[in-house]
């Protein structure tokens, strides 16, 4: 199994283009939502840590927004990750024979996920197009953006990592055709 992984900025686009390449995803934001919902036991261990702010399940995002900071964030990171880790062991294992699988995980690098075969695809976008995208969401916040974005590797550093580039500026078409010339490399 060939393992893509795309990197790249918050809001950069990755999940976007994790769909246009039409292998099965594994999407760690959604896996995390799944689990703030349906995991009693995660939300056992961040009742304990942040009773104050996570007092009812299934926990909400406002909750999760509350607690948000730089030391906060690396606990919440410690508790949230292991089930992270856990359902993509089990997505690799459902999928052990498909050819391709994308892994969609922001901080894919930066908790060491990747692996030395896998693909990686640094996803790029401009800044003006990011921030939009960020204030389009509803939940534009330069604070927890900050927060967000230290807690990853210097994306300039992170693409030197990559073997591939995707610019997403210009639109599905575009992202396509390059998508479509990665995919003959891979003899896809």
């Amino acid at each position: 199994m060939i393992r893509i992984c795309l990197v790249g900025e918050i809001a950069s686009g990755k999940t976007y283009v994790a769909n246009c390449f039409g292998y099965p995803i594994f999407n760690a934001d959604k896996e995390v939502i799944k689990i703030y919902k349906k995991n009693r036991k995660c939300f056992n261990q961040l009742k304990k840590k942040f009773p104050k702010n996570i007092n009812y399940f299934p926990i909400k995002k406002s909750q999760i927004k509350k607690i948000l900071n730089k030391q906060n964030i690396k606990t919440l990171s410690k508790i949230v990750h292991p089930y992270v880790r856990k359902e993509l062991s089990k997505f690799l294992k459902k999928n052990k024979k498909k050819k391709f699988v994308t892994l969609d995980i922001p901080l894919l690098v930066e908790n060491k996920l990747h692996k030395k075969n896998d693909i990686l695809i640094n996803v790029k976008t401009k800044k003006n197009i990011i921030i939009r995208r960020l204030k389009n969401r509803g939940d534009y916040n330069k604070k927890l953006i900050k927060i967000l974005k230290s807690q990853q590797i210097n994306i300039k550093k992170k693409s030197k990592l990559c073997n591939f580039t995707i610019e997403n500026n210009l639109g599905r078409n575009n992202i396509l055709k390059q998508i479509k010339k990665i995919k003959i490399k891979l003899n896809d």
